[in-house]
C-alpha cells in the first residue's frame, strides 16, 4: 500500500514538473526585453489576490511595491523581498506569485523593489539598490529587528548579501532571513549541478553561465557579496531555507546550511522532495503549505 502510494506521488510530481517545464520555456526567451515582459504577465497572473492591496512606491528612484492584506493585520514587523531572476530579470510584479502569499499566511505588510537588472547594471547595482530600500525603511521609523528580509533564487542571494554587506559597515541586521531555493555560489562547486541537471525542469547550466557572466563578469566569484557561501556568517540571524530535492542549486543551499551551521547560526533547512527551483511559485497544495512553514518560522522568531 505504501509503495503503491510513493509511486502515485512520484508520477503527481513528474507530471508537475512536466508543466513547469512547459510553462517555463513559453516564459524563457533570448531576447532579454521579452523575458522580462513574460515574466510580468505571469506575475499578475498568479499574484491576483482578493485579500491583497498593492500600492506603487519609489525609493530613491527604485520602483517597487507594497502589497498589504486588506485585513486587520499586524504593522510592526514587515518583511522586506528581494525578487528573483538570475540578477538579469524579474521585477516586484514578477514576484507576486510569491508575495502575495507571503503576505497573507504571515499577515505582515511585504515590500518589494525593482533593483537594477544587468547586464546593463552589473554587480554591486543591486546591492547598493538593497541598502537604498533599507535605509528608506529605516526612515519610516522600522527598526532592523523589526525587518524579516526574504528572497527566492538570485534574490536570496542579494538577501545575504544585504546582510552581510550591513555587518560590514558594523550596523544592526534583520530579525531574520527567509530564504526560497537561494543561489548562494556563483562558482558553482555544488554537485547537484550535475546530479539535478537532467530532472531540474527550471533551471539549466547555460542559462546560469549566462546570468553570471551578466551580472558578475570580471569580478571575483568568491567575493562574498556575489558568492555568499563564502561570507562570515558568525553573528548572522535566525535563517530558514527551503530548496526542493529536484533542483540544480540544491547543494547551494545545503553547503550554506552546513557553513551557517558552523557559524553557531541558528538555521533551519526544509528539503522539499520532488520539488524545483522556487516551487513556492507554483499555486498547487505543496507551495501553500510551504508558505505556512515560512509564516510558522516568521511568527516564531517576532515572539
Amino acid at each position: 500500500m505504501e509503495g503503491n502510494l510513493m509511486a502515485v506521488t512520484e508520477k503527481r510530481n513528474q507530471n508537475l514538473m512536466h508543466l513547469i517545464k512547459r510553462v517555463h520555456d513559453v516564459v524563457e526567451n533570448a531576447d532579454i526585453e521579452k523575458h522580462r515582459q513574460s515574466q510580468d504577465h505571469f506575475g499578475i497572473l498568479l499574484g491576483n489576490h482578493k485579500e491583497v492591496d498593492i500600492k506603487e512606491i519609489e525609493i530613491a528612484g527604485i520602483h517597487g511595491e507594497w502589497i498589504s492584506v486588506n485585513r486587520a493585520h499586524m504593522k510592526k514587523y514587515i518583511i522586506l523581498y528581494c525578487h528573483g531572476g538570475g540578477y538579469s530579470t524579474g521585477s516586484s510584479i514578477y514576484a507576486r506569485a510569491l508575495t502575495t502569499k507571503l503576505a497573507t499566511s504571515t499577515s505582515m505588510d511585504v515590500v518589494c523593489f525593482d533593483y537594477r537588472l544587468a547586464p546593463e547594471h552589473p554587480y554591486p547595482a543591486a546591492v547598493e539598490d538593497a541598502m537604498k530600500v533599507w535605509d528608506y525603511l529605516m526612515l519610516l521609523g522600522y527598526g532592523a529587528r523589526d525587518i524579516i528580509v526574504a528572497g527566492d533564487s538570485a534574490g536570496g542571494n542579494l538577501a545575504l548579501s544585504l546582510v552581510l554587506k550591513l555587518k560590514q559597515e558594523n550596523r544592526l541586521i534583520p530579525r531574520g532571513l527567509v530564504l526560497m531555493s537561494p543561489w548562494t555560489d556563483m562558482t558553482l562547486s555544488g554537485k547537484s549541478h550535475v546530479s539535478r541537471a537532467q530532472i531540474d525542469p527550471v533551471l539549466d547550466a547555460d542559462y546560469i553561465r549566462k546570468m553570471i557572466i551578466n551580472y558578475a563578469q570580471g569580478q571575483n566569484l568568491k567575493d562574498p557579496l556575489v558568492s555568499p557561501l563564502f561570507g562570515d556568517f558568525d553573528g548572522f540571524p535566525s535563517t530558514y531555507i527551503q530548496v526542493g530535492s529536484n533542483e540544480i542549486l540544491l547543494n547551494d543551499a545545503t553547503m550554506l546550511h552546513k557553513r551557517m551551521l558552523k557559524a553557531n547560526v541558528p538555521v533551519k533547512m526544509d528539503v522539499f522532495k520532488g520539488m524545483w527551483h522556487v516551487f513556492q511559485m507554483s499555486p498547487f497544495k505543496t507551495a501553500y503549505e510551504a508558505m505556512d512553514k515560512n509564516a510558522e518560522f516568521i511568527y516564531d522568531i517576532c515572539r
